[in-house]
């Protein structure tokens, strides 16, 4: 379940989309000049275009609503067998001459009902016919605008040059609307060229290798102390990365200037993540998807080595993206077979055996087993998995019989141990049997068309219900449509208000309906008025033929304006059309067809909502107790049998329960603010989104409070996935802010995802991806000031904390209502205040003080007054004012910031948004003689990077090539002390001395400015 303040948790399958970007990148920006196709909106029918092979290709015009365009030509295809691409052919010639290395944008809009795939060319219209630019495309059922970018390798002449859509690969129709092509400047901006060079690990005020213990694990094994981990009588934080993939095996020469290179950061510890996917290339595992394979083992053994030798832990992952080998497959399955792999028996012994051959090799380089390795500091089980939450998502409920019937044997077993017969069973199953009472609804028929009824639509979606006379038995219906959509669920909603409901009592919820196409719809009963609390939630799969759903409601409270709400509608495109809603108090337990003890079957997520509130309390219990005995179960395996020294995780609250990710060494959360989106399909290289939004000062707190409020008590609180996604502008916040909070939470560990994409391909030059932090000039370059925050602890951690208090019985309870996704707020803890102090949830059931109110609006100013989250009428900035760390981040409207006497005054610049940070990295404060780093980072893409709309939400697969280029932030600093004590100069890439910058006094303070003319991202002072 997603918080509207928390754009989206963890999806680590997004390597593998990342993985496909990379391989077809091309470049664009924002137009430039007049579009060179002349009639590439078909206003003036075909002319001027050509089309070859009319004999299998027909083409025609129709109406489209494609973006601004309203014709299209459409075109049916029935290449011959064998055909080429080339052989049927739309193209035209283009009239301008045309430079060599001109960069060239292609725009157009296109669909096809059969994903038939088109390449989309800039070519020479003559031989040798070469392509100067160009890409394959598959365009969905969809309209969706691709863009395209390149450089010309040669000049063309006018008319020398063509535009061509090759389309002799497939039967089928596709429609080509809006065609463009434009020249545009490749830095638009004037941005600087700015790369963090890959294997840099030169000494400089940026190097901060000396904090980390070499080599790692001199102190002995991590452990658990008083709730934290700890080598020998120490804390150990940790800030890390996620190495993924093929990145997971450099060669020895990559695998020692990586190591260095990531110390010099402060990061001092690296997941290894993704290292049994198929699609590694290689990964760990040979292709029996059973051994390991010997060469990646050995580049693994030297570079964890390495990373030792550098004082850098490592954090080993099990299963993550392994596809266990022949096993049965089905649609519509969780990634991975998560879920089935927390019950199932011949997966649950590939788990082990895996374990067992990783965690026992022992490392030549080291002379260590890993379950013996001091430098191992965490051992993971599986990520991002859990039984109920598959189970709750309806991924399992059409697994084939060789699972289902493993599952429903499990659950028998469990009923029989509760249960003496089957009389005893059906009694308590129909004990609260009630019937039916009036009906709530007002025009539930829909004979009054949508009346009474709300369509809500949000934040650029476009959405209209229509009635219909098609409803089954030929009574009314009523179609919602989503026309357009932006992938959140939420954002297209339909809902009946102003109902009174009781908590804990029973209701029926019925209705009928069908779709478009398959898809899942929410169902939930909330208020119907701010705080918009939730007091039963579930979700239907409906398919294009109707169907009846009856589910039976039980509220968590009382309200007397709540509302039913069928949602999930702004996920996709399409209609969905409902019949005959009702919602009535009472409900009936009738057995199903075959129910008897020893042979009940296994619930389905989808007949769930419409059984007997007991039958539903037993089945939660029984995958609660299953679930837990995977999790539990496997931890004692690592440990008894394997001897594993290393912390155990399971895997990250909310895809499991955090009370049962408590039964093991520490619990983890993971977040990203504003994950990509895909509205068509999942993981389209070309068409996703993501929001361009700063996270600083949100109203909300963006992904800090939920994670803060997952942490349980008496447990070390990691955070092993986190990401602000490129090519989000405002990205360089998110190390900051993670590392300041996580500090001030006292959170044990965070970690960036993910270092690298590529590891043959480590010297980018340029942001390769959603996530790859290693080549991105900004979030690397604040990545020391982050390492000061949260490993050297400048934010300090306030003395009081907020404690929700709960049993191991009230957290199964939320399950029904909830899910895995509940934290302290449940519990009676204000979202708000985690912004304020430490947060965390008692389940050991002993009344805890919850400590003080969280303040009531914004600014939320943390305890001790360190930190300070001020939404400012949406210009939202968060300041960090500490002994050694000083800092300005998000909009630059509430500046000058006057934190303790240093003073960060913001000039306007291009979003009018930037993270300024001072740390002090020799010496003790601001006023004493030692060393600073000055970070200024704001704007940052790609050279020609090819945005696909002003937000700048989007680049499709046009990412653009190196260099990454940057904003030199315009910003006046002032010191507290005399500007003959300060000297300070401008860093190159390497963060070596460039160049003085000049320092004046101002009312005896030292004064100076950065800006775009010293061409870098940070500075360094030096106090005398």
């Amino acid at each position: 379940m997603k918080r509207r303040d928390e754009p989206c948790r963890g999806d680590s399958v997004a390597y593998k989309a990342m993985v496909l970007m990379l391989a077809t990148a091309l470049a664009g920006t924002a137009l430039a000049a007049p579009n060179l196709v002349p009639n590439g909106d078909f206003h003036d029918g075909l002319n001027g275009w050509n089309v070859t092979n009319n004999d299998t290709c027909h083409p025609a015009l129709v109406d489209a609503k494609a973006g601004a365009f309203t014709t299209a030509v459409q075109l049916k295809l029935n290449p011959n067998p064998g055909a080429n691409p080339w052989d049927i052919t739309l193209s035209r010639p283009i009239g301008e001459a045309l430079a060599k290395g001109t960069s060239l944008r292609i725009n157009v809009w296109m669909r096809s009902p059969e994903a038939c795939p088109v390449n989309v060319i800039f070519q020479l219209g003559h031989a040798p016919w070469s392509t100067l630019v160009g890409q394959t495309l598959t365009p969905g059922a969809d309209w969706t605008q691709y863009v395209l970018r390149g450089s010309l390798a040669q000049e063309t002449a006018a008319g020398e040059g063509t535009i061509s859509f090759q389309l002799g690969k497939q039967a089928g129709t596709v429609e080509i609307a809006g065609v463009e092509m434009m020249t545009v400047p490749d830095n638009p901006l004037g941005l600087i060229p700015f790369v963090l060079p890959w294997d840099d690990n030169a000494a400089g005020v940026t190097n901060v290798s000396a904090w980390l213990d070499k080599p790692a694990g001199t102190r002995g094994f991590v452990t658990v102390r008083d709730g934290h981990l700890y080598t020998g009588d120490r804390r150990l934080r940790l800030l890390g990365t996620n190495i993924t993939a093929n990145c997971c095996f450099p060669t020895h020469a990559d695998a020692e200037k990586v190591a260095a290179r990531l110390a010099k950061f402060g990061i001092n510890c690296v997941r290894f993540h993704h290292m049994d996917s198929a699609w590694a290339n290689p990964g760990i595992l040979q292709d029996d998807r059973l051994t390991l394979a010997p060469e990646q083992v050995d580049r693994l053994d030297y570079f964890i080595a390495q990373l030792k030798r550098n004082g850098i832990y490592a954090d080993l992952n099990l299963h993550v993206s392994r596809e266990y080998p022949n096993m049965p497959r089905w649609e519509g399955m969780p990634d991975f077979f998560k879920g089935v792999d927390n019950f199932y028996p011949p997966m649950l012994k590939m788990q082990h055996d895996y374990a067992r051959d990783l965690l026992t090799h022992v490392n030549p380089y080291t002379g260590n087993a890993y379950a013996a390795e001091p430098a191992v500091a965490i051992v993971e089980i599986n990520n991002e998995n859990g039984l109920i939450g598959c189970w709750r998502g309806g991924q399992l409920d059409q697994m084939p019989d060789v699972y289902q019937k493993d599952l429903s044997r499990q659950w028998n077993e469990w009923l029989k141990a509760k249960y003496a017969d089957d009389a005893t069973l059906k009694r308590a199953w129909a004990a609260s049997s009630k019937p039916l009472g009036a009906e709530m609804l007002d025009n539930g028929d829909f004979h009054r068309q949508a009346d009474k009824w709300t369509l809500e639509i949000h934040e650029g979606t476009t959405g209209s219900s229509e009635a219909r006379t098609d409803g089954p038995d030929g009574k009314p219906a009523l179609r919602i449509n989503a026309a357009h959509v932006d992938g959140v669920g939420w954002h297209v909603q339909f809902h009946q208000p102003g109902l009174k409901v009781e908590a804990g009592k029973l209701y029926t919820l019925r209705f009928q309906a069908r779709a478009d196409s398959p898809r899942e719809v929410s169902l939930d009963c909330k208020m119907a008025h701010e705080p918009w609390e939730n007091f039963w939630a579930a979700s239907v799969e409906v398919t294009s033929e109707w169907k009846q759903f009856a589910l039976v409601v039980t509220p968590s409270a009382s309200d007397d304006n709540g509302r039913i709400t069928f949602g999930n509608l702004g996920v996709k495109t399409g209609s969905i059309d409902l019949a005959g809603v009702s919602f009535r108090p009472g409900a009936s337990y009738e057995p199903r067809p075959g129910d008897a003890l020893g042979t009940v079957a296994a619930i389905r997520w989808t007949e769930f909502g419409g059984l007997p509130p007991e039958m539903q309390a037993d089945w939660m219990s029984f995958l609660w107790d299953t679930e837990q005995g995977y999790w539990t179960g496997m931890s004692k395996y690592l440990k008894d049998d394997l001897k594993v020294h290393a912390v155990i995780i399971g895997t990250a609250v909310g895809f499991s329960s955090a009370a049962m990710q408590a039964k093991l060494d520490a619990v983890d959360g993971h977040a990203y603010w504003y994950h990509p989106m895909f509205p068509s399909k999942p993981w389209d290289a070309i068409d996703w989104v993501v929001e361009n939004k700063s996270m600083a000062g949100a109203p909300g707190g963006g992904t800090l409070p939920g994670l803060a409020l997952s942490r349980v008590a008496g447990k070390p609180f990691t955070v092993t996935e986190y990401q602000h996604p490129a090519p989000n502008t405002h990205n360089s916040e998110a190390f900051l802010l993670l590392a300041a909070y996580g500090a001030m939470q006292d959170w044990d560990g965070i970690f960036s995802f993910c270092y690298g994409s590529n590891r043959d391909n480590w010297d980018a030059k340029m942001i390769t991806s959603f996530f790859a932090v290693d080549q991105h000039p900004t979030q690397m370059a604040t990545m020391a000031a982050a390492a000061a925050l949260f490993l050297r602890g400048d934010v300090a951690v306030p003395k009081t904390k907020a404690v929700g208090a709960s049993t191991a019985e009230q957290t199964r309870q939320l399950l029904r209502t909830y899910g895995p996704w509940f934290n302290a707020e449940a519990f009676g803890i204000k979202h708000m205040t985690a912004m304020q102090r430490p947060v965390e949830m008692s389940l050991d059931g002993k009344p805890a003080a919850p400590g003080p109110a969280a303040t009531a609006a914004s600014p939320f100013v943390s305890d001790g007054g360190q930190l300070t989250w001020d939404y400012n009428g949406g210009d939202g900035c968060v300041t960090i004012n500490a002994p050694k760390s000083k800092a300005a981040i998000g909009g630059i409207s509430g500046g000058p910031f006057n934190l303790g006497g240093v003073i960060i005054a913001p000039k306007p610049n291009i979003q009018n948004w930037a993270a300024i940070t001072l740390t002090v990295m020799e010496g003790t404060s601001f006023t004493e003689a030692g060393r600073l780093l000055i970070t200024a980072t704001a704007y940052a893409e790609n050279t020609a990077m090819g945005w696909k709309d002003e937000r700048k939400t989007s680049v499709g697969a046009a990412w653009g090539h190196a260099p990454s280029i940057v904003e030199g932030v315009p910003a006046t600093i002032t010191l507290p002390v005399a500007a003959g004590r300060v000297k300070v100069w401008a860093l190159d890439e390497r963060s070596q001395r460039m160049g003085p910058v000049a320092v004046r006094d101002e009312g005896g303070k030292a004064v100076f400015d950065l800006g775009p003319e010293h061409k870098t991202l940070w500075y360094e002072a030096q106090i005398q």
